[in-house]
């Protein structure tokens, strides 16, 4: 998972943001009524009574456009939580993450779609999330013994982006991925601590 910075996104008006919100809201309204094999940014334009010329010029894609479905629902989340030792807050505030989109899944089906394309654009909001979601691992990780290392953001990286592919193959459900998650945190946390106690649960 990328942690480079983005180019800055360009500055829209208000007209505009109210068009991108439009053209946001109706691709999740569309995919609550369709399969997301269906979806196209024709469809949801039409939805969103907005021109597809239009459409068009604010998304290059469909998926570009679900995948600012799932960064927009990731940026109005909180901070994580300070509560708990450092796998308990890194399991919280990666399940946080994880299950955006645990309640739609068809929008759930998209978004693992959307986000492996092959698209600039798509890129482009790839690295504001992986930014996004590594910002989020360190503030869990703060007071870690040995520090908020590279590796272990890197590692802990690895794990939520493997976990979110499970899940949007069918292989896990979303609604298991805070305790995995947090499972795992504790494995990669705990491995450069032998004298870590145990956690309630018993894993070391």
């Amino acid at each position: 998972m990328s942690s480079s910075l983005a180019p800055p996104r360009r500055t829209l008006s208000d007209r505009q943001a109210d068009t991108v919100a439009r053209l946001v809201d109706a691709t999740v309204v569309e995919l609550r009524s369709h399969p997301a094999k269906g979806l196209t940014v024709r469809n949801v334009a039409r939805r969103a009574g907005v021109a597809p010329a239009t459409a068009y010029t604010y998304f290059a894609s469909r998926d570009h456009l679900v995948t600012e479905v799932f960064w927009q629902r990731l940026r109005e989340l909180p901070p994580p939580r300070r509560v708990g030792d450092a796998a308990t807050r890194v399991g919280s505030a990666l399940g946080e993450v994880a299950t955006l989109v645990a309640d739609e899944p068809e929008l759930a089906v998209a978004c693992t779609q959307a986000m492996l394309a092959d698209d600039p654009e798509v890129r482009r909001l790839r690295d504001e999330i992986g930014a996004a979601v590594v910002a989020r691992l360190r503030a869990a990780l703060e007071g870690v013994p040995g520090g908020v290392d590279d590796l272990r953001v890197a590692t802990l990286g690895l794990v939520f982006s493997g976990a979110m592919l499970q899940a949007g193959m069918g292989h896990l459900e979303y609604a298991d991925l805070p305790d995995r998650l947090g499972d795992s945190a504790r494995l990669i946390i705990d491995a450069d601590e032998p004298d870590a106690p145990a956690s309630p649960g018993g894993t070391t």
